[in-house]
């Protein structure tokens, strides 16, 4: 049992208030994944500044100030870092693949779990009300947001094993449920050359969807060859760039509920933790069917 939250925001006003929102979501599926929490933030000035690159990592092994040193020299322009509990946010004014060329070379023992021009993820080991607190969740700002709990099941409580799981630039997904065939599909994608950072389940969907990217699908029909070929019982939040989408599988036993104004559109594991956000007694406010995918994305 995990919790899932997210939030699409349409109406640009409220970008300021995306963490609150989000922090105030969070805080309602606490008990569904008590042992790590993660969060991932699309569209923040001070972790993604406009213009900006950024990579997070884990296991950085030193303080922030020292990891924007080094990517700064390796980059041979100036760097800026963050630190949000576990997870070290690195920035700089370039493409986001000069960026993780950078870091790799720099800091080889680090872990990458979130890159882009807008992304950043924020995870840590413990209860997630006090994660929310230590990531500075609630001054966060942006279009978009998704948050996990996690009650672990499939792999060992750790940071690295939290969600969301981001292996493609811009990309994430959050899960609860497990996949029954994840050791099979995650043989598969091996032989082509794809490698694995945890033991997770959820890991391997979100290696999938990204090499499906890969090839030149959308993420809509990246989803839907998802539920073609994974097994299991699942809901899956799943965000690329200005995208959001939720799938189940086909029995669709995993709650999830959606809601949609026009101001925003969230979704969550529990209706209380769509109570919180503005606007809910006017939402449209339904539950995914099985095997369709839902997919928004933000206007320009």
């Amino acid at each position: 049992m995990c919790g899932i939250v997210g939030l699409h925001l349409r109406d640009p006003e409220l970008h300021p208030r995306l963490g609150v929102l989000l922090a105030g979501m969070l805080g309602q599926v606490v008990e569904r994944g008590p042992d790590s929490a993660g969060v991932a933030v699309y569209g923040d000035p001070r972790l993604t500044p406009v213009g900006h690159s950024a990579v997070s990592l884990l296991d950085a092994g030193m303080p922030a100030s020292k990891v924007a040193e080094i990517v700064g020299a390796a980059l041979g322009i100036p760097a800026d870092a963050i630190q949000a509990d576990e997870t070290v946010v690195v920035n700089a004014a370039t493409e986001p693949e000069t960026l993780l060329a950078a870091v790799s070379k720099a800091l080889p023992d680090a872990l990458v779990i979130g890159s882009g021009r807008s992304l950043a993820v924020l995870k840590g080991v413990g209860n997630p009300d006090r994660l929310a607190e230590s990531f500075g969740l609630a001054s966060v700002q942006g279009w978009q947001a998704v948050a996990h709990t996690r009650m672990a099941t499939e792999s060992a409580v750790t940071a690295a094993g939290s969600h969301p799981f981001s292996v493609g630039l811009d990309q994430c997904l959050v899960h609860n449920g497990s996949f029954s065939n994840h050791a099979t599909i995650r043989r598969e994608l091996r032989a082509t050359g794809v490698s694995f950072d945890s033991e997770n389940d959820s890991e391997v969907g979100a290696r999938f969807v990204a090499q499906r990217m890969l090839e030149g699908c959308d993420l809509e029909k990246a989803l839907r060859l998802l539920y073609e070929r994974f097994d299991g019982f699942y809901t899956l939040l799943v965000t690329s760039g200005d995208s959001f989408a939720v799938v189940r599988d086909a029995i669709a036993c995993k709650p999830a509920i959606i809601a949609e104004t026009e101001q925003w559109v969230a979704m969550a594991s529990e209706y209380r933790a769509l109570d919180t956000l503005p606007g809910i007694e006017d939402a449209r406010i339904f539950e995914p069917e099985p095997e369709e995918v839902y997919l928004w994305r933000l206007l320009r």
